[in-house]
């Protein structure tokens, strides 16, 4: 648990510095659709990986077999669409968000899961729980105070409205996704990536053609390709396949994104010139008691 953990943790500390890294002169090169695909298609290789190895020792039982029902199938699309287009809004929202200020928006979606996990999966949420999605909504506005230009928040209304949005698909993808899980919970976690991946693979298939067709065509699917874009795919792949292993762990899932954050500001002041104000370390501050607090909190 404490490897798997640290992993999480480099892994989501430096995921959004790698992305603004892939950049070339504020733009990316290659195709975000083709590298979404391929995150999806590296993520799919090691959950047929694993299940081989469990294969091997504990053979095809009516658990670990990738053969189901189409009615048991017939559920992953949803959850892949919505991992689709807040995995390409990841991309763009970075013309409105530095490295830092993405590592602390994107704790928003821990607001819309609790909320969600009240309307969809009819969860009671605690009084230290709505405190915490106050203080939430509070550090993250703390971290984005701007006190060198005439604007209040560093962050333009779009990269806020685009924050939103990945928030709310994030946190909608989450919950559907763990009630498919705990209506067949005695199903491999690898099988039910499995599908979940494949239908990923096919929802970005129709993105490179209606996005990208005629760029991936005439340049090749690999074009604008660095080292620093390989290591960024596998990154997003290791991260996918490592939260689904500690989902269950919420004292570790508090830790790594606590700590991610504070790894995220202090890499970017080195890497990017990223000024390190106290607003943004109080934001931080308060967004970590505020995720703590959510993950005691629970009833």
């Amino acid at each position: 648990r404490s490897i798997v953990t640290f992993a999480l943790t480099i892994l989501t500390s430096s995921q959004a510095i790698l992305i603004v890294w892939s950049k070339r002169s504020g733009k990316y090169e290659y195709s975000v659709t083709t590298a979404n695909f391929m995150v999806e298609a590296l993520k799919c290789i090691l959950s047929l990986a694993a299940l081989a190895r469990i294969w091997q020792i504990e053979g095809v039982t009516r658990d670990n077999r990738l053969s189901m029902a189409w009615e048991e199938v017939s559920v992953y699309p949803i959850p892949a669409a919505l991992y689709l287009i807040k995995n390409l809004l990841q991309y763009y929202i970075f013309a409105y968000v530095d490295a830092p200020g993405y590592q602390i928006l994107k704790n928003l979606n821990i607001i819309s899961t609790g909320v969600l996990f009240c309307i969809v999966l009819k969860k009671k949420l605690s009084e230290i729980q709505w405190a915490a999605f106050i203080l939430l909504c509070a550090g993250c506005t703390t971290a984005q105070l701007n006190s060198n230009s005439d604007r209040v928040l560093q962050t333009p209304v779009q990269g806020w409205l685009m924050a939103i949005i990945m928030a709310l698909l994030s946190g909608f993808a989450g919950v559907y996704t763990e009630a498919i899980i705990k209506k067949r919970p005695s199903r491999n976690i690898n099988v039910q990536n499995f599908w979940l991946y494949i239908f990923g693979m096919c929802f970005n298939s129709v993105a490179i053609l209606t996005q990208d067709f005629y760029a991936v065509y005439s340049k090749g699917f690999f074009h604008g390709y660095r080292f620093i874009t390989v290591v960024m795919i596998c990154n997003h792949a290791l991260s996918g396949i490592a939260v689904s292993m500690v989902m269950k762990y919420a004292d570790n899932i508090v830790y790594s994104t606590s700590v991610a954050m504070l790894l995220t500001g202090v890499a970017s002041v080195f890497l990017f010139g990223f000024q390190l104000s106290l607003a943004f370390f109080l934001g931080c501050s308060v967004v970590s008691v505020a995720v703590y607090l959510h993950s005691i909190g629970k009833i």
